[in-house]
């Protein structure tokens, strides 16, 4: 009877182990895979934290009046032009201290012809024939004579103490670039809510590489530079708020997000967030192109650009391993990965036929998000196919 239950024992621990070398190979790629996910949505935000809290780096902030030149690139912008230059000529610094350059991308809408009736001795305006963001700011930065840059979009608002908050930080000397926070308005339906909880999820992160040293990039809306440290885009750059950043960051100064300063959008469907997002997923391989040092673990932004920018484009190419090597798992611990990893997949194809009004839209509209955001990131890799240009979509 001892025998034949230590044998009865002994099938079913044979049960629950992989009794094979490819099982045993689809465990350790299952768990490898896993623990990379796990790492770069919770365990980097989390060790951000502990660190940002031991060893933080303050900036020594103090508004110094700075000559400045405010770079408005915009291609069909009319919309929101007219109400942007009111709002850029209402912030509180001094306006004999800025000026003003316009760059109209090969816009075939009013935009050139409303910047040219707001034209003056502190607003310039410069109409390029070809499109694109990279040639737009290469011309702005050739014709700006201000110590630090102020770098816009057209569509978002700037709060009215922004640029002297922006300012201020640059009296610490080690500062190259102070980035703001883009603040996305709530919006009321729960996928408009679902982007802004990423938004929200990124500035944590962002704030917390401040504090410990650099961001690896800035917010594209809002942030300011020494116009010294500033290089030529390369053609076609996609993510001009990070390469110029890494300008600075190369020439050994720190790349900082101040939340002091910020600008409004409006909330943005999921459908215009995969749009921008795979454009800006796709920049990072650009940008690995142009700072390839930034692979090499010898300096004081790799491990936050490796964990933050190059781990969100490994993302899905994790969750796919994740997935096919659920198959060598033993039972039932298969069965409860691919329960789940159904689940959440399941509830992102169902969101668009969940109303708004349900509780469960709380859970799907989330789910659909993440998914489609990891979409975004496979698309990105398209940038080493087709010309950066075909990535650009407007906004809507």
């Amino acid at each position: 009877m001892l025998g034949e239950a230590n044998n009865a024992e002994h099938r079913r621990a044979r049960k629950y182990q992989p009794t094979t070398r490819a099982g045993v190979a689809g465990v350790t790629v299952f768990i490898i895979s896993a623990a990379f996910i796990a790492y770069v949505l919770m365990g980097y935000p989390l060790a951000l934290e502990i660190w940002s809290r031991l060893r933080p780096r303050p900036v020594r902030k103090q508004f110094v009046v700075r000559t400045v030149s405010i770079l408005l690139p915009v291609h069909n912008g009319d919309r929101w032009l007219a109400g942007k230059l009111r709002n850029l000529a209402e912030l509180d610094y001094p306006p004999e201290l800025i000026e003003t350059i316009v760059i109209s991308s090969a816009s075939t809408d009013g935009t050139v012809a409303i910047a040219r009736r707001a034209a003056g001795p502190r607003l310039r305006v410069i109409e390029l024939d070809r499109p694109g963001k990279a040639a737009a700011l290469n011309a702005g930065l050739a014709l700006a004579t201000g110590e630090i840059l102020f770098l816009v979009d057209v569509r978002q608002s700037i709060e009215r103490d922004s640029l002297r908050t922006l300012v201020a930080g640059f009296a610490d000397a080690r500062v190259g670039v102070v980035s703001g926070e883009l603040v996305i308005r709530d919006g009321p339906s729960h996928e408009e809510s679902s982007v802004g909880a990423y938004w929200k999820y990124e500035k944590l992160i962002r704030a917390r590489q401040s504090r410990i040293d650099s961001v690896p990039g800035a917010t594209g809306a809002i942030y300011a530079m020494r116009r010294s440290l500033t290089r030529p885009l390369p053609p076609g750059t996609l993510v001009d708020d990070m390469f110029l950043p890494l300008c600075a960051y190369m020439q050994g100064f720190r790349i900082v997000w101040d939340p002091g300063a910020k600008a409004f959008d409006i909330p943005a469907s999921l459908h215009t967030e995969f749009r921008r997002k795979v454009r800006t997923l796709a920049g990072v391989y650009q940008i690995v192109g142009f700072f390839p040092r930034l692979l090499v673990p010898n300096h004081r932004l790799w491990i936050h650009f490796v964990s933050h920018k190059l781990g969100r484009l490994l993302l899905p190419y994790a969750l796919v391993t994740v997935l096919i090597s659920c198959f060598w798992l033993p039972w039932p611990l298969s069965a409860i990965a691919l329960a789940a990893q159904a689940g959440l997949y399941g509830l992102a194809a169902l969101d668009g036929l969940v109303d708004d009004r349900s509780s469960l839209k709380r859970v799907s509209s989330p789910a659909r998000t993440f998914v489609a955001l990891m979409a975004a990131a496979l698309c990105a890799s398209s940038i080493l196919f087709v010309p950066p240009d075909n990535l650009w979509k407007p906004t809507r």
